[in-house]
């Protein structure tokens, strides 16, 4: 009986020092930190530009509406991981009249069947200004209760459909292979970073 008592004891024992061994290997640094905020927000944007290049690349459409949108939101890179429980992490930055606006991060999670990690870089087209300023003013945005965004869906012409491209919202996910279908982001709280 004792000895039962002390590998239980013993393993609680264990676990707590791997996880503080863990722990004492991380790195907290503060969002106040100027020379740390400079580089985040140097990260995003050339991430940005070249997430915003590819999608471009990919389709003259998305062109166009970047061209008629009262802003854009840029993802560059959204990390996906999980093991039964899963979530998505991601920074990006708002740019609207050729200015950077804002910098954001993206968070969701979900539970089911998953396993591994994946990155993907998603873009939002604010087409309306009134979605522009809902965004804007919020003081956190969740996608699918504060708005909903249609997922851009190219037809074999490698136009965008009609339909999406009259949405106040408009989003695209890529991944390296391309523009990616099938995507939610139904639940993803997207809130303002201050860097």
């Amino acid at each position: 009986m004792k000895r039962r008592t002390f590998l239980s004891a013993g393993s609680a024992g264990l676990v707590g020092l791997t996880g503080l061994g863990a722990l004492a290997g991380c790195s907290v640094t503060g969002p106040t930190d100027s020379g740390d905020s400079a580089s985040k927000r140097r990260e995003i944007n050339v991430g940005a530009t070249d997430t915003l290049n590819r999608l471009y690349a990919t389709t003259k459409s998305a062109q166009e509406l970047g061209a008629k949108a009262k802003g854009i939101l840029i993802f560059p890179k959204l990390l996906s991981a999980g093991f039964i429980v899963g979530g998505v992490f991601g920074d990006g930055v708002l740019r609207a009249g050729g200015a950077d606006r804002g910098y954001y991060r993206a968070i969701s999670g979900s539970f089911g069947f998953q396993a591994g990690a994946q990155s993907k870089a998603f873009v939002l087209m604010f087409m309306t200004q009134e979605a522009y300023d809902k965004f804007v003013h919020s003081s956190g945005w969740q996608v699918g209760a504060d708005a909903t965004v249609a997922l851009a869906t190219i037809g074999a012409n490698g136009q965008i459909d009609t339909n999406t491209a009259q949405q106040p919202i408009i989003g695209f996910a890529m991944t390296n292979a391309g523009l990616m279908a099938g995507l939610s982001l139904e639940g993803t709280k997207i809130s303002k970073l201050s860097i």
